[in-house]
């Protein structure tokens, strides 16, 4: 029952620190609301938080990992493909040499293979945040793509890197070439078992709804299942259920472009998915708040371990290792944008030039946050000999300290920086929108043509009269590209036929997007976006026939 109680103060926290958030006015971070909401609840009303590590690390990480793969547009990742791979992994690895080496060279005290997993688990970066923080000043669209691709695979990576860390530690044995094998091996395996695991939900659930039919509410909570079902999957299979998870979002994406899912079932699942994934992720910066005390009533026990007159000298630690990964940043994303996303091509005569600008905004873009926070809070407490796990607490202090010491740095500098940036143009995917309403338009057209030839069956009266209508309404909506939908209705009966035959017009109209997207001519963000107007006019005259 305890449980139950903190977990229902943590969601109204979340809900507080929202509207906290806005009522300010100086305009301040999210996230650092909510951390600011969890320390006064700490310290104000005594909220203890007692985590259990893997079950923390189960609940928080696969749905939102889940949830990056699935949302993150699939046409501006694999167009942007180099240099979110070289962020993603080659700054990963570079991070965890760099910055393990450098704490273990500054705290010789800390094992290496400690200041390894350390590293580890401070290279995957937080979008949501960089998000919140640059909201007044947002970052371009093409720049948050890439962000956004490097979260969603350094998120794996890091974690990844990060257990072998730990398990290094435990065994007291580390080989590079093993490592690098089983590092392959359990990427390889997530992704293949993360695969697998969507396509085969989603080929038992397109069975489930040709027999018994579409339940949105059953669709929804499928869904929610999914991420677990890769990752515990994966698990079992002692492979990445990082990758797993993050592979099944990506699967999902595309298996649900080929089941189509009702307009009703797309428009509740993305307002349940939103719903948690602002609650998972506020939760998560409201527990480090909270936490705050613990760590701090703990630094003298930690200074004293460690041979310190005073706790205040941990703090140098932690902006020491703040600033050291950030120059890491800094110099990788100097050279891997230079080689990538400004590289010379074929038609310019000489390479374009990376503004010092955009590549500070880049690295004050790396931001620490919920995965950094969830992985090292699943440090073991023991040893497998019964002894404690070497300066456990200095580490899990060191985290927490350079996840906010991060969010602070970019929540001043990312808004300075953004002011009037300009980026590279995000470079057109297929045909403008324009285009693509149009060719959706005429695609309905031609499906209105052919329930007007004579002989053609339907499940009503296609009444002569409101083909016209409907037929009026697309001719209109081509020449002028707007449409008012308040057609007068002389009679009941014309009225039920029209609103057939939009549904029948919207549903041709869907179909032709569905393959211009899967054809490479629309782009993903373009095609969610004009496949919601449908589905929110679908929604509207579905409401209508209830009525």
């Amino acid at each position: 029952m305890h449980s139950v109680t903190i977990s229902l103060v943590l969601l109204l926290a979340v809900v507080a620190a929202g509207f906290i958030a806005r009522m300010l006015p100086l305009k301040m971070p999210l996230p650092l609301v909510q951390i600011a909401v969890g320390a006064g609840l700490s310290y104000g009303f005594g909220l203890r938080v007692p985590l259990d590590p893997e079950f923390f690390f189960l609940f928080f990480i696969p749905p939102l990992l889940f949830l990056d793969g699935w949302r993150i547009p699939k046409s501006a990742f694999f167009r942007d493909v180099r240099p979110i791979m070289t962020l993603a992994i080659g700054l990963v690895l570079f991070t965890v040499l760099g910055v393990g080496y450098f704490i273990h060279w500054m705290i010789p005290s800390v094992p290496l293979a400690a200041a390894l997993a350390l590293a580890a688990i401070l290279s995957p970066t937080d979008p949501v945040a960089v998000s919140a923080i640059a909201s007044q000043s947002p970052i371009p669209s093409r720049l948050m793509h890439i962000l956004e691709g490097e979260s969603l695979l350094n998120d794996a990576s890091g974690l990844v890197c990060f257990r072998f860390a730990v398990a290094a530690v435990i065994t007291g044995t580390f080989s590079l070439v093993d490592a690098s094998l089983n590092f392959l091996m359990a990427a390889g395996g997530g992704l293949l078992v993360g695969i697998a695991v969507a396509w085969l939900v989603g080929i038992l659930n397109r069975w489930l709804v040709t027999v018994a039919g579409e339940d949105p509410g059953g669709q929804i909570l499928i869904s929610l299942l999914v991420p677990f079902a890769a990752y515990l999957a994966a698990d079992h299979m002692s492979v990445s259920g990082i990758l797993a998870a993050a592979a099944a979002g990506i699967t999902t994406h595309y298996a649900d472009m080929f089941g189509r899912r009702l307009a009703s079932t797309r428009m509740q699942r993305i307002a349940v998915w939103d719903t948690i994934q602002m609650a998972l992720n506020g939760v998560i910066f409201v527990i480090l708040g909270a936490q705050l005390r613990t760590t701090i009533e703990g630094l003298p026990a930690v200074a004293a371990e460690l041979g310190m007159s005073h706790p205040a000298w941990l703090l140098l630690y932690v902006v020491a290792i703040t600033a050291v990964l950030a120059v890491l940043r800094f110099l990788w994303v100097w050279s891997s944008l230079k080689f990538t996303l400004f590289r010379k091509r074929r038609d310019q005569e000489e390479a374009t030039k990376p503004s010092l600008r955009l590549l500070l905004m880049t690295a004050f873009a790396g931001v620490r946050g919920a995965v950094t926070l969830a992985g090292i809070l699943t440090l073991p407490l023991l040893m497998p000999d019964g002894s404690l796990f070497p300066k456990r607490d200095l580490l899990i202090f060191l985290a927490k300290g350079v996840i906010l010491l991060s969010l602070l740095s970019a929540s001043i500098a990312l808004p300075l920086l953004t002011r009037n940036l300009k980026f590279v143009p995000q470079p057109i995917v297929g045909k403008e929108e324009g285009w693509a309403r149009a060719a959706a338009a005429e695609a309905a057209l031609r499906h209105l043509g052919r329930i007007a030839q004579p002989g053609e069956k339907r499940g009503y009266d296609a009444n002569p009269e409101a083909i016209a209508r409907v037929t009026e309404l697309y001719r209109r909506r081509l020449d002028y590209g707007t449409s008012d939908g308040d057609e007068a209705m002389r009679a009941r009966t014309v009225a039920e036929a029209e609103r057939n035959l939009r549904l029948e017009a919207i549903h041709a109209e869907r179909e032709e997007l569905f393959q211009l997207w899967l054809h490479s001519k629309l782009d993903d963000g373009l095609h969610r976006r004009l496949l919601r107007e449908l589905d929110l006019t679908e929604g509207a005259l579905s409401r209508d026939s209830e009525h």
